[in-house]
């Protein structure tokens, strides 16, 4: 099967943006393990862990999704969206049973992906903003 040039680029994006959310968080956890919160720690990289998972399945879905029709993309978005979110609980869940996770720290690491991805798109308009102060 051959790659197609748009799901190239959405491979090395979905790379890209799980490389630098993971490396984020494991910067983030190793510094809150050395200021002795461990539960934070663990909690952020279980969190990004999953949002990584989801955040790959998404991209993986996504060019199916454009290539069927209206009903039929309604219908396998709502189940791989239903798929998704029970994956995202699953991080949640273990935080709210075993002490070792932070709930919060959890939750914040489920939005890591996309936190890289502001982050990211937030520095752009920084820079193109001093580009045209100069």
């Amino acid at each position: 099967m051959e790659t197609t040039p748009p799901t190239e680029a959405l491979r090395r994006s979905r790379n890209q943006y799980c490389r630098q959310a993971l490396t984020a968080a494991v910067i983030l956890g190793v510094l809150s393990l050395v200021l002795g919160q461990k539960a934070v720690g663990k909690g952020l990289v279980l969190g990004t862990l999953f949002s990584m998972v989801n955040f790959s399945i998404m991209a993986h879905l996504l060019p199916a999704h454009l290539a069927k029709s209206r009903a039929r993309t309604f219908f396998v978005a709502l189940l791989s969206m239903g798929g998704r979110y029970a994956l995202m609980a699953i991080p949640l869940i273990l935080a709210v049973k075993q002490e070792q996770f932070s709930l919060p720290a959890t939750a914040v690491g489920l939005f890591m992906v996309q936190l890289v991805i502001l982050a990211e798109q937030g520095l752009k308009l920084l820079k193109a903003k001093r580009l045209r102060a100069i």
